[in-house]
């Protein structure tokens, strides 16, 4: 079967090869809605690979600048260490400001978890200095020496233990959302090949009267292949419609700080799915002609 002229025969049609292959029955429905099913699917699949990466890139971004230190220190002596971190942090090539936050600053971090009546005078609470790096960045093994000298109580956060395990649950989730498009379109084609085969055996006698009046195999094979492959196209972009649908719907990344939000595309990224249709009516094809030329071997 010439790859080409399939691809013709698909989108021309032939009304004589369309009435081998039933307009209606359990192999229509069940492509179609293993299509749509499957289509929907793999929407959010696509969505998690691609809105993974994008989460994390966004933390990561939003640490890669910022970095804090934190002095534990007897309180008589935190005034002096601190501000023996602020001028060591001035004379530092690569930082770009450096503040002490304030008990009303410290009270606004920790009010999610105990709430905003927290008395912070009456805890051992640390010293916390926000620093913002500039773009070239500091040496972080220098100045945890420095601080080592200055300030014994002060210890450098680089939020390099929070950008690493974000990175490599990025990755992770990014290659699971494409490892669950991939099993999709693997299930899909399992599912459309039974289908085929189970139309083609139905329709054992007419294929034979059909190979009776001259009919090839290939023609025979060309008409399921159309139909399978039309059925397939129209369930899934029913299915990536739907799917779309109910990811606009999801709240987005704006709306609140949860962590699960963002599950969305964006800008371009929505034309993505649109390919979703495409492959799976490519799989129904690939899956329909195999099938279909195997029946049509076994039933000689």
């Amino acid at each position: 079967m010439n790859l080409r002229d399939d691809l013709f025969a698909i989108v021309r049609g032939d009304r004589g090869a369309d009435r081998v292959v039933p307009r209606s029955g359990q192999s229509a429905r069940l492509t179609f809605a293993t299509s749509a099913a499957m289509a929907f699917l793999a929407v959010f699949a696509m969505a998690l690979a691609i809105a993974s990466g994008r989460l994390a890139e966004r933390w990561s971004d939003a640490l890669a600048q910022s970095s804090t230190i934190r002095i534990s220190a007897p309180a008589a002596e935190m005034d002096a260490q601190t501000w023996a971190v602020l001028d060591v942090l001035e004379q530092t090539p690569g930082i770009e400001n450096a503040r002490a936050l304030t008990n009303e600053d410290q009270q606004a971090l920790l009010a999610p978890w105990f709430g905003p009546d927290l008395p912070l005078d009456n805890l051992p609470v640390p010293q916390l200095i926000e620093i913002t790096e500039t773009p070239e960045g500091y040496d972080a093994d220098g100045l945890r020496q420095r601080l080592a000298a200055e300030a014994p109580g002060a210890v450098l956060d680089d939020h390099d233990r929070w950008r690493r395990p974000l990175a490599e649950a990025a990755t992770r989730l990014r290659i699971l959302g494409w490892v669950a498009l991939a099993l999709i379109l693997g299930a899909t084609a399992a599912m459309v090949t039974l289908a085929a085969q189970s139309a083609l055996s139905a329709n054992e006698q007419v294929i034979r009267v059909l190979r009776l009046v001259g009919a090839r195999d290939s023609y025979i094979a060309r008409a399921f292949v159309r139909r399978f492959t039309l059925r397939a196209l129209t369930g899934a972009a029913l299915g990536a419609g739907v799917g779309l649908l109910a990811v606009a719907l999801l709240p987005s990344a704006q709306d609140t700080a949860a962590i699960l939000t963002g599950l969305s595309f964006s800008g371009t990224g929505w034309f993505w799915p649109l390919l979703i249709p495409v492959l799976a009516a490519a799989t129904a094809f690939a899956a329909t002609g195999i099938a279909a030329f195997r029946t049509l071997r076994s039933l000689q």
